[in-house]
């Protein structure tokens, strides 16, 4: 996989997810914040090996409170599929798109997965199971490498994603 600003070429298709879940990441962050400082300040019991004032622990709290569901809100991947190959970039934290070329990918196929069991939650993962790149949902795009290697793409439009790598392909 390559790491390119994006190439001239033709998209033959596009998709932009994101977290489908915000309320449920707000309540996980708020819950958090307020465990903590309910913690240290109305329990007076400071977080295991924490030596932090109530005053940083409540900054803390804040800022994860706050910080957490807002980069989940503005978090997205964006997946394309050009002539010479597939484009993921996942956002705010991938700057540029990586590319993995067409004539590296030996096999691919639409499946269904488990997000938590195979890739330990969504974002950009690694794990035994290979790479993946997703955010919401469980069906993806397989992707079996030409060096043993395999990367997973998460996409609502799965069916879509797999049928513009064929015309890719095609076209070549």
């Amino acid at each position: 996989m390559t790491e390119i600003e994006g190439a001239n070429d033709q998209v033959l298709f596009r998709e932009v997810q994101r977290f489908r879940q915000p309320w449920l990441w707000l309540v996980a962050a708020m819950g958090l914040s307020t465990y903590a400082i309910a913690q240290q300040l109305l329990l007076d019991e400071a977080i295991e090996g924490g030596a932090a004032t109530d005053a940083v622990m409540v900054a803390i709290g804040l800022l994860v409170g706050a910080g957490l569901p807002l980069f989940l809100l503005l978090a997205n991947l964006a997946t394309e599929v050009r002539r010479d190959g597939i484009y993921v970039r996942f956002s705010p934290l991938g700057f540029s798109y990586q590319r993995i070329p067409l004539d590296q990918i030996a096999e691919y196929y639409v499946r269904t997965y488990s997000p938590l069991r195979e890739y330990g939650g969504w974002g950009i993962k690694g794990g035994a199971a290979g790479q993946a790149f997703n955010v919401s949902g469980n069906m993806g795009l397989q992707l079996e490498l030409v060096d043993g290697n395999a990367t997973l793409i998460g996409s609502r439009r799965a069916e879509d994603l797999a049928r513009a790598v064929e015309r890719a392909k095609q076209a070549q």
